[in-house]
Protein backbone atom coordinates (compact mmCIF):
# COMPACT_ATOMS: atom_id res chain seq x y z
CA UNK A 1 0.00 0.00 0.00
CA UNK A 2 1.46 3.38 -1.01
CA UNK A 3 1.50 5.97 1.68
CA UNK A 4 0.30 9.48 0.94
CA UNK A 5 2.65 12.43 1.34
CA UNK A 6 0.76 13.68 4.38
CA UNK A 7 0.98 10.30 6.10
CA UNK A 8 4.72 9.84 5.55
CA UNK A 9 7.01 10.90 8.40
CA UNK A 10 10.03 13.15 7.84
CA UNK A 11 12.50 10.25 7.85
CA UNK A 12 10.60 8.53 5.03
CA UNK A 13 10.60 11.77 3.03
CA UNK A 14 14.36 12.13 3.46
CA UNK A 15 14.92 8.48 2.57
CA UNK A 16 12.83 8.82 -0.56
CA UNK A 17 14.60 12.06 -1.51
CA UNK A 18 17.97 10.34 -1.14
CA UNK A 19 16.81 7.47 -3.34
CA UNK A 20 15.56 9.87 -6.03
CA UNK A 21 18.80 11.88 -5.94
CA UNK A 22 20.97 8.77 -6.22
CA UNK A 23 19.02 7.51 -9.22
CA UNK A 24 19.17 10.93 -10.87
CA UNK A 25 22.91 11.21 -10.19
CA UNK A 26 23.58 7.80 -11.72
CA UNK A 27 21.57 8.74 -14.82
CA UNK A 28 23.51 12.01 -15.18
CA UNK A 29 26.81 10.15 -14.76
CA UNK A 30 25.86 7.71 -17.53
CA UNK A 31 24.86 10.63 -19.75
CA UNK A 32 28.22 12.27 -19.06
CA UNK A 33 30.00 9.10 -20.19
CA UNK A 34 28.02 9.19 -23.44
CA UNK A 35 28.87 12.88 -23.85
CA UNK A 36 32.55 12.13 -23.24
CA UNK A 37 32.57 9.37 -25.87
CA UNK A 38 30.81 11.51 -28.49
CA UNK A 39 32.65 14.70 -27.58
CA UNK A 40 33.90 15.37 -31.12
CA UNK A 41 30.41 15.14 -32.63
CA UNK A 42 28.92 17.33 -29.89
CA UNK A 43 31.61 19.98 -30.24
CA UNK A 44 31.11 20.02 -34.01
CA UNK A 45 27.37 20.61 -33.46
CA UNK A 46 28.01 23.37 -30.92
CA UNK A 47 30.60 25.15 -33.06
CA UNK A 48 28.68 24.88 -36.35
CA UNK A 49 27.01 28.33 -35.97
CA UNK A 50 30.42 29.83 -35.25
CA UNK A 51 32.04 28.06 -38.21
CA UNK A 52 29.34 29.48 -40.46
CA UNK A 53 30.32 32.97 -39.33
CA UNK A 54 34.01 32.14 -39.86
CA UNK A 55 33.42 31.21 -43.51
CA UNK A 56 31.40 34.36 -44.15
CA UNK A 57 33.99 36.53 -42.40
CA UNK A 58 36.78 35.15 -44.58
CA UNK A 59 34.88 36.19 -47.67
CA UNK A 60 34.61 39.71 -46.26
CA UNK A 61 38.33 39.92 -45.44
CA UNK A 62 37.95 39.54 -41.65
CA UNK A 63 39.56 36.89 -39.46
CA UNK A 64 37.51 35.18 -36.79
CA UNK A 65 39.12 32.40 -34.74
CA UNK A 66 37.83 30.12 -32.01
CA UNK A 67 40.71 29.48 -29.59
CA UNK A 68 41.69 27.85 -26.31
CA UNK A 69 43.92 30.10 -24.23
CA UNK A 70 44.84 27.94 -21.24
CA UNK A 71 46.90 24.77 -20.78
CA UNK A 72 44.07 22.86 -19.07
CA UNK A 73 41.31 24.40 -21.19
CA UNK A 74 40.95 21.41 -23.57
CA UNK A 75 40.26 19.05 -20.65
CA UNK A 76 37.94 21.54 -18.91
CA UNK A 77 36.04 22.11 -22.17
CA UNK A 78 35.49 18.39 -22.67
CA UNK A 79 34.28 18.07 -19.08
CA UNK A 80 31.86 20.98 -19.53
CA UNK A 81 30.39 19.57 -22.73
CA UNK A 82 30.12 16.08 -21.18
CA UNK A 83 28.34 17.55 -18.13
CA UNK A 84 25.84 19.46 -20.28
CA UNK A 85 25.26 16.36 -22.40
CA UNK A 86 24.74 14.28 -19.26
CA UNK A 87 22.11 16.65 -17.89
CA UNK A 88 20.27 16.84 -21.22
CA UNK A 89 20.38 13.12 -22.00
CA UNK A 90 19.31 12.11 -18.51
CA UNK A 91 16.48 14.67 -18.39
CA UNK A 92 13.73 12.01 -18.77
CA UNK A 93 15.14 10.11 -15.79
CA UNK A 94 15.62 12.96 -13.33
CA UNK A 95 12.37 14.60 -14.41
CA UNK A 96 10.60 11.31 -13.73
CA UNK A 97 12.29 11.03 -10.32
CA UNK A 98 11.25 14.59 -9.51
CA UNK A 99 7.73 13.78 -10.66
CA UNK A 100 7.53 10.66 -8.49
CA UNK A 101 8.75 12.64 -5.47
CA UNK A 102 6.14 15.39 -5.94
CA UNK A 103 3.07 13.43 -7.03
CA UNK A 104 2.22 11.82 -3.65
CA UNK A 105 1.21 15.28 -2.43
CA UNK A 106 -1.03 16.02 -5.42
CA UNK A 107 -4.63 15.11 -6.10
CA UNK A 108 -5.53 12.92 -9.05
CA UNK A 109 -6.75 15.80 -11.24
CA UNK A 110 -3.63 17.83 -10.39
CA UNK A 111 -1.44 14.93 -11.47
CA UNK A 112 -3.33 14.73 -14.77
CA UNK A 113 -2.84 18.45 -15.39
CA UNK A 114 0.83 18.25 -14.56
CA UNK A 115 1.35 15.36 -16.97
CA UNK A 116 -0.31 17.37 -19.73
CA UNK A 117 1.80 20.43 -19.02
CA UNK A 118 5.03 18.39 -19.02
CA UNK A 119 4.04 16.76 -22.32
CA UNK A 120 3.43 20.18 -23.89
CA UNK A 121 6.44 21.90 -22.28
CA UNK A 122 8.99 19.48 -23.78
CA UNK A 123 8.30 20.22 -27.49
CA UNK A 124 7.87 23.93 -26.73
CA UNK A 125 11.30 24.10 -25.10
CA UNK A 126 12.78 22.13 -28.00
CA UNK A 127 11.22 24.55 -30.50
CA UNK A 128 12.78 27.48 -28.65
CA UNK A 129 16.20 25.81 -28.71
CA UNK A 130 15.88 25.08 -32.44
CA UNK A 131 14.93 28.69 -33.18
CA UNK A 132 17.93 29.92 -31.18
CA UNK A 133 20.24 27.59 -33.11
CA UNK A 134 18.91 29.01 -36.38
CA UNK A 135 19.15 32.66 -35.29
CA UNK A 136 22.57 32.39 -33.62
CA UNK A 137 24.72 32.62 -36.82
CA UNK A 138 22.92 35.81 -37.91
CA UNK A 139 23.46 37.34 -34.47
CA UNK A 140 27.15 36.43 -34.44
CA UNK A 141 27.62 37.82 -37.94
CA UNK A 142 26.11 41.16 -36.91
CA UNK A 143 28.23 41.33 -33.75
CA UNK A 144 31.47 40.52 -35.58
CA UNK A 145 30.55 43.07 -38.23
CA UNK A 146 31.50 45.86 -35.77
CA UNK A 147 35.13 44.70 -35.76
CA UNK A 148 37.46 47.49 -37.01
CA UNK A 149 39.61 46.90 -40.09
CA UNK A 150 42.89 45.13 -39.39
CA UNK A 151 41.68 43.64 -36.09
CA UNK A 152 41.29 39.88 -35.63
CA UNK A 153 38.54 38.27 -33.55
CA UNK A 154 40.02 35.62 -31.26
CA UNK A 155 37.15 34.21 -29.25
CA UNK A 156 37.73 31.95 -26.26
CA UNK A 157 35.88 28.65 -26.55
CA UNK A 158 34.55 28.77 -22.98
CA UNK A 159 33.07 32.23 -23.58
CA UNK A 160 31.47 31.08 -26.81
CA UNK A 161 30.06 28.00 -25.09
CA UNK A 162 28.63 30.15 -22.30
CA UNK A 163 27.11 32.53 -24.88
CA UNK A 164 25.66 29.60 -26.84
CA UNK A 165 24.09 27.89 -23.82
CA UNK A 166 22.68 31.15 -22.45
CA UNK A 167 21.07 31.99 -25.78
CA UNK A 168 19.36 28.64 -26.29
CA UNK A 169 18.27 28.55 -22.64
CA UNK A 170 16.64 31.99 -22.85
CA UNK A 171 14.86 31.05 -26.08
CA UNK A 172 13.67 27.75 -24.61
CA UNK A 173 12.37 29.40 -21.43
CA UNK A 174 10.73 32.14 -23.49
CA UNK A 175 8.66 29.54 -25.32
CA UNK A 176 7.44 28.22 -21.95
CA UNK A 177 6.06 31.57 -20.76
CA UNK A 178 2.71 31.22 -22.62
CA UNK A 179 2.30 27.82 -20.99
CA UNK A 180 2.68 29.49 -17.60
CA UNK A 181 -0.30 31.71 -18.43
CA UNK A 182 -2.41 28.60 -19.04
CA UNK A 183 -1.15 27.09 -15.79
CA UNK A 184 -2.17 30.21 -13.84
CA UNK A 185 -5.58 30.11 -15.50
CA UNK A 186 -6.14 26.47 -14.61
CA UNK A 187 -5.17 27.32 -11.04
CA UNK A 188 -7.85 30.03 -10.97
CA UNK A 189 -5.39 32.92 -10.60
CA UNK A 190 -5.76 34.54 -14.05
CA UNK A 191 -8.86 34.66 -16.22
CA UNK A 192 -9.01 34.85 -19.97
CA UNK A 193 -10.93 38.13 -19.82
CA UNK A 194 -8.22 39.66 -17.65
CA UNK A 195 -5.52 38.59 -20.13
CA UNK A 196 -7.48 40.07 -23.03
CA UNK A 197 -7.78 43.38 -21.15
CA UNK A 198 -3.99 43.38 -20.76
CA UNK A 199 -3.25 42.82 -24.47
CA UNK A 200 -1.30 46.07 -24.90
CA UNK A 201 0.98 45.33 -21.96
CA UNK A 202 1.43 41.73 -23.10
CA UNK A 203 2.58 42.80 -26.56
CA UNK A 204 4.92 45.37 -25.00
CA UNK A 205 6.35 42.75 -22.60
CA UNK A 206 6.90 40.24 -25.43
CA UNK A 207 8.88 42.75 -27.49
CA UNK A 208 10.92 43.82 -24.45
CA UNK A 209 11.72 40.18 -23.69
CA UNK A 210 12.66 39.54 -27.33
CA UNK A 211 14.91 42.60 -27.38
CA UNK A 212 16.74 41.44 -24.26
CA UNK A 213 16.88 37.76 -25.23
CA UNK A 214 18.21 38.10 -28.78
CA UNK A 215 22.02 38.20 -29.04
CA UNK A 216 22.07 41.43 -31.06
CA UNK A 217 18.73 43.15 -30.47
CA UNK A 218 18.44 44.07 -34.15
CA UNK A 219 14.91 44.28 -35.62
CA UNK A 220 15.21 41.12 -37.75
CA UNK A 221 16.27 38.77 -34.94
CA UNK A 222 13.86 40.52 -32.57
CA UNK A 223 10.92 39.82 -34.88
CA UNK A 224 12.06 36.21 -35.38
CA UNK A 225 11.63 35.66 -31.65
CA UNK A 226 8.72 38.03 -30.93
CA UNK A 227 6.56 36.66 -33.76
CA UNK A 228 6.38 33.02 -32.56
CA UNK A 229 6.05 34.19 -28.95
CA UNK A 230 3.06 36.38 -29.79
CA UNK A 231 1.45 33.48 -31.66
CA UNK A 232 1.93 31.21 -28.65
CA UNK A 233 0.50 33.89 -26.34
CA UNK A 234 -2.60 34.22 -28.55
CA UNK A 235 -3.08 30.44 -28.43
CA UNK A 236 -2.59 30.46 -24.64
CA UNK A 237 -5.18 33.23 -24.19
CA UNK A 238 -7.63 31.30 -26.38
CA UNK A 239 -7.15 28.20 -24.21
CA UNK A 240 -7.75 30.32 -21.10
CA UNK A 241 -10.99 31.72 -22.52
CA UNK A 242 -12.25 28.25 -23.43
CA UNK A 243 -11.36 26.96 -19.97
CA UNK A 244 -13.24 29.86 -18.35
CA UNK A 245 -16.33 29.06 -20.41
CA UNK A 246 -16.10 25.38 -19.48
CA UNK A 247 -15.77 26.33 -15.82
CA UNK A 248 -18.76 28.70 -16.07
CA UNK A 249 -20.95 25.98 -17.63
CA UNK A 250 -19.95 23.60 -14.87
CA UNK A 251 -20.85 26.13 -12.19
CA UNK A 252 -24.17 27.00 -13.84
CA UNK A 253 -25.74 23.76 -12.65
CA UNK A 254 -24.58 24.18 -9.06
CA UNK A 255 -26.64 26.05 -6.41
CA UNK A 256 -25.47 29.56 -5.58
CA UNK A 257 -25.12 30.26 -1.86
CA UNK A 258 -23.23 33.54 -2.25
CA UNK A 259 -26.23 35.57 -1.05
CA UNK A 260 -26.17 33.94 2.39
CA UNK A 261 -23.86 34.85 5.23
CA UNK A 262 -21.20 32.44 6.42
CA UNK A 263 -23.03 31.82 9.70
CA UNK A 264 -26.46 31.44 8.07
CA UNK A 265 -27.92 28.02 7.48
CA UNK A 266 -28.45 27.25 3.82
CA UNK A 267 -31.98 26.16 2.80
CA UNK A 268 -32.04 22.45 2.20
CA UNK A 269 -35.01 20.54 0.91
CA UNK A 270 -36.20 17.88 3.25
CA UNK A 271 -36.56 14.46 1.72
CA UNK A 272 -39.99 12.97 1.41
CA UNK A 273 -40.82 11.05 4.53
CA UNK A 274 -43.62 8.60 5.12
CA UNK A 275 -45.23 8.78 8.54
CA UNK A 276 -44.62 5.71 10.56
CA UNK A 277 -47.69 4.32 12.39
CA UNK A 278 -47.15 2.88 15.79
CA UNK A 279 -48.26 -0.70 15.70
CA UNK A 280 -48.89 -1.04 19.35
CA UNK A 281 -48.78 1.04 22.48
CA UNK A 282 -47.39 -0.35 25.64
CA UNK A 283 -49.36 0.79 28.61
CA UNK A 284 -47.54 2.12 31.55
CA UNK A 285 -47.28 -0.46 34.25
CA UNK A 286 -49.41 0.05 37.27
CA UNK A 287 -47.61 1.50 40.19
CA UNK A 288 -46.73 -0.92 42.88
Amino acid sequence: MVKSAAAMPLTDHLRELRSRLVKSGLAIAIGMVVGWVYYDQLFAWLSEPFETVVEESRGEGRTVTLALTGVADPFVLQMQIAAVAGIVLSAPVWLYQLWRFVTPGLHRNERRWALGFVAIATPLFGAGVLLAYIILPFGLQILFGFTPAGVENIVSVDRYLSFFLRTILVFGVGFLLPLMLVLLNFAGILSGARLISWWRWIIFAVFIFAAVATPTGDPINLLLLAGPLLLLVVIAVGVCVLNDRRRARKRAGEPDFSEFDDDETSPLEKPDSTPVEVASVIDDPEPI
